[in-house]
């Protein structure tokens, strides 16, 4: 027989220890399973997605928070569970989304999907006599390339059966250049992490959906990596230093070159913060610098000077335009009570972590030393306020730039005494003279220690909750309108499948899916984007004004009228027309005989301007031909909810 008890038991208690902060996070994954799976987001109000979710998702997200800090600051765990924390809180920020909504979020990720889609369709890019306006998205073609290879390459239809999941990859790929950033300047495990997740927190300016934005963005943290971490140390070193060197100097210019073709605004950022390490003596090399602002300008010379010879007008007008970054008016006020909470929660955090940030360069004098120079980098995008509004965008942007310094910095706040790399070199000198110091030099605070663990324990948690959870809010508080259902989908692609080239679309606003489908065959007129005095006459006399505005367009095109929801809940929360108007603007010109319905669903209508010929005779009629019909919406509508709008 055989003898079990010389075997090793299959629980040791050395093993519950390490494997201790797995609970805490398998119970907040567990959570959120439970939360999507009963979360209903088919009537979403205008506080999005916020009151929508089951209460067990927060609970999770409690839970998921707590156990990363105890973990994060308790020097006996691996390394790796903080990682593991880390990835926890993105599936739960980045992937509720795309696991709950069947179709992709947000307008202008739509409208890069109909870039790409124009790209394989016209099989080149194209001079801007001929697509006007969207000539911009040719002449930075770096990630519309690459996507409609990469369409081709999965064999699927269309960008859209990837995009819904995006924001979960790139903000992935933001994680491996923000760690190598922070190793530069420390090696001191929680502030590292916690630097990290306040990143991710306080990110919610969602730039990370499927946009150029997105990759240009992991592109400059990969370049400050390589200038703060690796180029330039070995220049010292003779022959292999020169050769180490010229490697990173190639390296660095494939990402500057990628950066520079895919997007305007991050190449000029990137320029601003290499210029400050330089000039501010924070770095000796130059080339970086240089080789960027060479790539930089050659490319505003060449391929996108068609754009910025007609942009630098307004762009030149625009400088010192402060005040255009907080600009509040008609169309940009946010409007109801969902609204106002959604923008007050992303204030104050925002203002949170960056009050956070100077906290922690005040209370840790060692990083204002040791890490300048990614102190310099945090401030530099500052100046872009007064170069331009960049269609009052820019105060957002400076932000996302700002945020892997000031996460790094808020982090140092919460916690205790840190250590950068220096100063461990420098405590290692001196440690063996601390090992023979007397107990009597050495004790004594245990008492003040004991005393002071709430605080530095609880009350950094409790700053860590309120920052997670305010960070819902502020990235989803507005689903209302970047969220479209598959009607609404199915609606606008049987309208521009089935209108001919050369029709044009007149829609409220822009907030539809697949509103630049077709773009270089269709035209588009959004009439609240027109002069305020304008859409008081369309308020006044909406199926005239509407139908003089259409008129002009000659057979075999048509003109047509677009409204769905996603337009209604832009304008209502927005400050630009109510509900009520908007709806009467659509009961007008359903009453007229001027139009005629060809498609309706749930998620809004389709009408067509009548020709004059086809107008006589219909004087007090209503309409009087569909030709697409409600049962043949909703065909189009389940097969779009089995294949490409599916997240």
């Amino acid at each position: 027989m055989t003898d079990l008890s010389d075997l090793p038991p299959l629980w040791s208690a050395r093993r519950a220890p390490v494997l201790r902060p797995a609970l805490p996070l398998l119970a907040a994954l567990a959570l959120w399973l439970y939360a999507v799976r009963h979360t209903d987001v088919s009537r979403l109000d205008d506080y999005g997605l916020v009151t929508a979710l089951h209460p067990s998702f927060w609970a999770g997200l409690a839970v998921l928070t707590a156990g990363f800090w105890f973990t994060v600051r308790d020097r006996r765990r691996p390394g790796g569970w903080p990682a593991a924390y880390v990835l926890g809180l993105l599936v739960m920020e980045r992937a509720t989304q795309a696991v709950l909504y069947p179709t992709p979020l947000y307008a202008w990720a739509w409208k890069h999907d109909g870039v790409i889609d124009h790209l394989l369709t016209a099989g080149g890019l194209q001079t801007a006599d001929r697509i006007g306006d969207m000539a911009v998205y040719d002449q930075w073609p770096g990630f519309f390339a690459a996507q409609a290879a990469l369409v081709r390459l999965l064999g699927v239809d269309s960008a859209a059966m990837y995009m819904a999941w995006w924001p979960l990859a790139s903000s992935l790929l933001l994680l491996f250049p923000l760690l190598l950033i922070y190793r530069t300047f420390t090696e001191d495990r929680r502030l590292i992490w916690t630097g990290v997740w306040l990143f991710f927190v306080a990110n919610w300016v969602g730039q990370d959906y499927f946009s150029p934005q997105s990759v240009a963005f992991a592109l400059h943290l990969g370049v400050l990596a390589v200038v703060l971490r690796r180029y330039g140390r070995s220049g010292t070193g003779g022959g292999s230093g020169r050769r180490g060197q010229a490697v990173w100097t190639v390296v660095l210019t494939v990402l500057v070159m990628a950066m520079v073709i895919s997007h305007q605004l991050t190449p000029a950022m990137l320029v601003v913060s290499l210029l400050a390490l330089v000039l501010l003596r924070r770095h000796r090399d130059w080339v970086p610098v240089a080789t960027t602002v060479v790539i930089f300008l050659a490319w505003c010379a060449t391929a996108a000077l068609p754009f910025l010879s007609a942009a630098m007008p307004d762009m030149i007008r625009a400088v010192g335009d402060i005040g255009g970054n907080v600009e509040r008016g008609y169309g940009a006020t946010p409007t109801g009570a969902g609204a106002l909470a959604t923008s007050w929660a992303a204030r104050l955090l925002s203002g949170s972590v960056l009050l956070l940030a100077a906290a922690g360069v005040w209370r840790q004098p060692v990083l204002r030393y040791r890490a300048m120079p990614l102190l310099v980098i945090t401030a530099a995008p500052l100046p872009m306020l007064v170069a331009s509004s960049y269609g009052s965008e820019m105060i957002f942007r400076v932000l996302m730039f700002m945020l892997p310094g000031v996460a790094f910095f808020a982090a140092a706040a919460l916690l205790p005494k840190v250590r950068t790399l220096a100063a461990a070199e420098a405590a290692a000198e001196t440690g063996a003279r601390r090992k023979t110091e007397p107990p009597a030099r050495r004790g004594g605070g245990g008492a003040r220690l004991r005393t002071g663990f709430g605080i530095r324990v609880w009350g950094p948690l409790l700053v860590l909750l309120a920052g997670t959870a305010a960070f819902v809010p502020s990235y989803s508080g507005k689903d209302r309108i970047n969220y479209f259902p598959p009607q609404e989908v199915a609606l606008v692609g049987q309208l521009f499948d089935e209108a001919p080239e050369g029709s044009l679309v007149v829609a409220a606003n822009r907030n539809y899916p697949r509103a630049y489908a077709s773009y270089g065959s269709i035209d588009h007129y959004w009439f609240l984007e027109d002069d305020r005095s304008h859409v008081d006459e369309i308020v006044r006399d909406p199926a005239g004004t509407l139908a003089t505005d259409m008129a002009g367009v000659d057979r075999p095109s048509r003109a047509y009228f677009l409204f769905t929801q996603g337009q209604l809940a832009n304008s209502e929360m927005n400050g630009q027309l109510t509900g009520a108007q908007l709806n009467s603007v659509l009961e007008s010109v359903a009453a007229s005989p001027r139009f005629r319905l060809v498609a309706e669903n749930s998620a809004g209508a389709v009408y067509e301007l009548r020709q004059p010929e086809e107008a006589e005779g219909t004087e007090g009629t209503g309409p009087v031909e569909e030709t697409g019909s409600v049962e043949e919406t909703e065909a189009v509508e389940e097969t779009e909810g089995e294949g490409g709008g599916e997240r």
